[in-house]
């Protein structure tokens, strides 16, 4: 009797201890969303059409960032930044990772690669639906999750198991949609003869399994002031936003698994984008409409709520931030506290050749830094100047562009400016910009005219606080001259900063 008394109460507090654990390895949970090619066309961010509810709770519920911003405007360069810590100018993966364009990031990014930091603070990592980074074994995460990219609500519930998994680790979970990008072919039942793009909607008003639809009327959506005011523009907006709406019932799904589970307030949630929206003047461009994002971060552990944040932060920013909340951030070298390094990890791996690892200097420290101290802070100032970089998108679209971006003026220098602009291949086929350009060269587009658009001057100057949609170029303004050169000054000492090696650009060109 006696042990049988000392069996049950070894049991009870067996199943305790255990209780406890999973209670305890459930904390600090990180969930990381990010859309392909979606501006901030949110109801939070003052979207006056925008059906976004779910994404809208996080942000009223948590800390939304109205001055946030991507280093470069093209889909594997940029989620290199977001997955490094550092530009792409110096991670190596200047360009597309795909097929024949063959951009990949230096092997010896292996010791700030945010999956690989994250692994070695405990972390399960998963990943599902779009990748675009190399090499693998850099940006490796443990498990890899299915699901169709194209609809968030069955990506969500694919990561269940995971998410639910009665592990003693937290999870982080990178969860990466194709929506609201480009693509499924164009939409037949227009009866424009240039037709839309359909964004990845299914045709005919069709719906995804476990979506509802949200479908928009061309006469109401909001026309970005980087885009002509036309039918063509009109029509695939409306599609743009129903993929966005798609974006947003899988976030919804998403909090509705962690709530079931008693994991929504162990659990920090971010959006984002990896840059603006899939038209000219927003994608593979450095204007407003290709560097500005949606940013939304909830935090279960910060008291401050329904923070709307003025404060600069960049794509550089998101892995030493996701590494600081899960505790493993050395503030002080700005690198993982677990620091491994990258040329005894390769030692034994003939197959990253030397040559392939990266420059000797640079790799062993984030340029980014935290933002988690300032999340409930709306006055908190992050970055005083904003630097931007972009070189390829696709492999025949060498473009290099340099940006300094603050809060009062914006210069850009398009460092192959005798070039015509080169187009990514789904912007120069989308009925918005094809209905411009067939019209002439002088034909209004967005702030700009079509032959505007493609033939840029050296330097462009914006004084973005009073002229945020980028219409007037500053550069030539006698009155300016001197702004015009403390900016060049700013955007050197930035490049040199950054280990930018097209600084070198000033010397002979």
């Amino acid at each position: 009797m006696k042990y049988s008394r000392l069996r049950s109460f070894a049991l009870v507090v067996a199943t305790s201890l255990m209780s406890i654990s999973l209670s305890r390895a459930a904390e600090k949970n990180i969930i990381f969303v990010i859309a392909d090619d979606e501006s901030p066309t949110l109801g939070c961010y003052g979207d006056p059409v925008a059906k976004t509810p779910a994404i809208d709770s996080l942000a009223a519920d948590g800390t939304i960032f109205l001055n946030a911003f991507a280093t470069t405007a093209s889909c594997a360069a940029s989620r290199s930044v977001v997955m490094s810590g550092l530009h792409n100018h110096r991670n190596g993966m200047y360009g597309h990772q795909h097929d024949f364009h063959k951009f990949s990031s230096w092997h010896n990014v292996v010791s700030l690669s945010l999956p690989r930091v994250l692994a070695n603070e405990g972390y399960r990592t998963a990943q599902i639906g779009k990748y675009h980074v190399a090499p693998e074994e850099v940006y490796h995460f443990e498990t890899y999750l299915k699901g169709n990219g194209r609809n968030a609500v069955e990506m969500a519930d694919n990561c269940k198991s995971f998410i639910t998994a009665k592990d003693e680790k937290p999870f982080f979970i990178y969860f990466a949609t194709s929506d609201p990008h480009r693509g499924g072919g164009k939409d037949e039942t227009s009866e424009r003869k240039l037709k839309p793009d359909l964004f990845g909607n299914k045709p005919n008003d069709g719906a995804f399994p476990g979506v509802e639809e949200v479908f928009y009327q061309t006469s109401e959506v909001p026309i970005p002031p980087f885009l002509p005011d036309t039918p063509e523009t009109r029509e695939e907006l409306a599609q743009y936003y129903q993929s966005c709406s798609r974006v947003d019932q899988g976030i919804g799904r998403l909090v509705e698994i962690l709530k079931e589970a008693d994991l929504f307030d162990k659990t920090m949630i971010i959006f984002t984008s990896d840059h603006g929206m899939a038209f000219s003047g927003g994608k593979t461009t450095v204007y407003e409409g290709g560097l500005k994002v949606p940013f939304v971060v909830r935090n279960p552990y910060e008291e401050n709520r329904g923070v709307r944040h003025q404060g600069m932060i960049s794509h550089i920013d998101i892995t030493p931030s996701l590494l600081d909340f899960a505790g493993g951030l050395d503030a002080e070298k700005n690198r993982p506290k677990a620091w491994v390094d990258a040329n005894q990890y390769w030692k034994d791996k003939p197959y990253a050749a030397k040559e392939n690892r990266g420059p000797r200097k640079g790799l062993d420290a984030y340029q980014g830094k935290s933002w988690l101290p300032i999340l409930g802070k709306p006055d908190a100032e992050h970055w005083e100047t904003i630097f931007a970089s972009h070189t390829f998108h696709e492999i025949q679209m060498y473009y290099p562009m340099r940006v300094v971006r603050d809060k009062e003026y914006k210069l850009i220098w398009n460092i192959a400016h005798g070039l015509p602009y080169p187009f990514a291949s789904d912007l120069w086929a989308a009925s918005s910009w094809q209905a411009q350009y067939q019209d002439s060269l002088d034909a209004p587009y967005g702030q700009k005219s079509v032959g505007e658009y493609i033939h840029r001057p050296a330097f462009e100057l914006y004084h973005i606080a009073t002229d945020p949609n980028e219409a007037h170029n500053l550069s030539d303004d006698p009155a300016h001259a001197e702004v015009l050169r403390k900016y060049q000054e700013k955007l050197k000492q930035m490049q040199k900063d950054f280990d930018d090696p097209w600084i070198t650009k000033w010397e002979y060109e």
